[in-house]
């Protein structure tokens, strides 16, 4: 599977597909899975790796057996699929692979569209009560796009993937708003002047149910392990779907409550303002475009610390001046390239970090600007791990 096919958190742009058609032909060899589930479609710029966790760990807690897909992982491929936190068997991966390995290597299916169909039809065969579908990238053309979702969620819309995308945030909002279906609820987690009315037209035009769940203030805080200050849009929108889904399943409030609670034990969900230890404090995040290393490195300046240490890389297709702006500058960073064919090299960044005046020091890789970090860093400072999903999986 990986080293065949076009692979997008690998080689970006080049993996993207402008239509659904191979997605529709695997969905027909293989029966139609994705007709056999009730689903939950989960899409957005930032936010929807979190939120869809929380619905699956809440539909949990209240008994169901929830299938689980996501994208990129961090370590396990078998991280994207999961039933109640259970990796898919690496058998079941191979068996699906060697009996349409024929199929797949004539329609020359890419690595994202043989995962979606290989996700829809474990959860179809293993009969789970619902599947939470998190979309891959954009909405319209992404291959999970062929479901009938219950419900469709899209947390928010930022700036990322324009070059796929689009180049302003209406393009965008509607590459994403092309997951709302007809007659089919829709809850918009976070919403600009700019994008409101890109939703308002698409779910008229589709009859669809449209909540804001930022206008809404008759939900009440919620703790959760999910730490980020960041986390209080997801849990908004969460609850809002929440109580749309009451229409299908048995949720109480008390499931509700545990399942915010519980997203990581129940989700296996990592990466999230996630804190490896104390003394220092060092904080590993996926957060890796303007919009979501805002809110992250606002946290980072409300911690208490002495000296301030990043182990920072990205990828190749980021806005590095915007991102590079929104960084603290007292920090010492410790650089290296992602060790993925995108991974930013370490001498382009380093070049922009200069002219806007960082201390840095290059590194051969993550794995070696972490164990520099951590020599350099005392028990009251503070080491932040980012700038890429792909730098938080090197550490984990």
């Amino acid at each position: 599977m990986f080293a065949q096919l076009p692979m997008y958190h690998k080689v970006g742009a080049a993996a993207y597909k402008k239509d659904l058609n191979n997605t529709w032909l695997l969905s027909e060899h293989l029966s139609h899975p994705e007709r056999k589930i009730k689903t939950i479609h989960i899409g957005g710029t930032n936010g929807k790796g979190s939120t869809s966790s929380m619905i699956s760990s809440i539909l949990q807690e209240a008994g169901y057996k929830v299938g689980l897909y996501t994208s990129p992982h961090l370590i396990d491929f078998r991280e994207r699929i999961k039933i109640n936190n259970e990796m898919i068997p690496e058998k079941t991966v191979i068996e699906f692979i060697e009996k349409n390995k024929a199929f797949l290597q004539e329609k020359q299916l890419s690595f994202f569209e043989m995962t979606v169909g290989l996700a829809f039809d474990y959860f179809a065969k293993e009969q789970v009560d619902v599947a939470v579908i998190e979309v891959g990238l954009g909405g319209r053309l992404d291959s999970t796009n062929i479901i009938s979702p219950l419900v469709s969620v899209i947390t928010n819309i930022g700036w990322d993937h324009m070059a796929m995308l689009g180049n302003s945030l209406e393009e965008i909002a509607f590459e994403k708003a092309g997951i709302i279906k007809k007659e089919t609820p829709v809850i918009i987690g976070e919403y600009t002047a700019t994008t409101k009315n890109v939703f308002l037209e698409k779910a008229k035009e589709m009859q669809a149910p449209l909540y804001f769940a930022s206008d809404m203030d008759n939900y009440k805080s919620v703790e959760s392990d999910l730490k980020g200050n960041y986390q209080q849009y997801n849990k908004r929108t969460v609850q809002v779907v929440i109580d749309q889904l009451r229409s299908f399943f048995s949720i109480s409030r008390e499931n509700e409550i545990e399942g915010f609670r519980n997203v990581v034990k129940n989700t296996g969900l990592q990466g999230r303002w996630q804190q490896l230890s104390d003394q220092p404090l060092i904080i590993a995040d996926t957060a890796h475009n303007k919009d979501g290393l805002k809110q992250t490195m606002q946290q980072v300046r409300e911690q208490k610390y002495d000296k301030l240490y990043f182990v920072f890389g990205i990828v190749n297709d980021k806005d590095v001046e915007a991102i590079l702006l929104l960084l603290p500058l007292e920090a010492k960073y410790f650089i290296a390239k992602p060790n993925i064919p995108r991974g930013m090299e370490t001498d382009i960044l380093a070049e922009k970090m200069t002219a806007f005046g960082f201390d840095f020091e290059i590194c051969n890789s993550i794995p070696v600007a972490y164990e520099k970090a951590k020599v350099k860093a005392q028990a009251n400072d503070m080491i932040y791990v980012g700038g890429s999903t792909f730098v938080v999986a090197e550490i984990l």
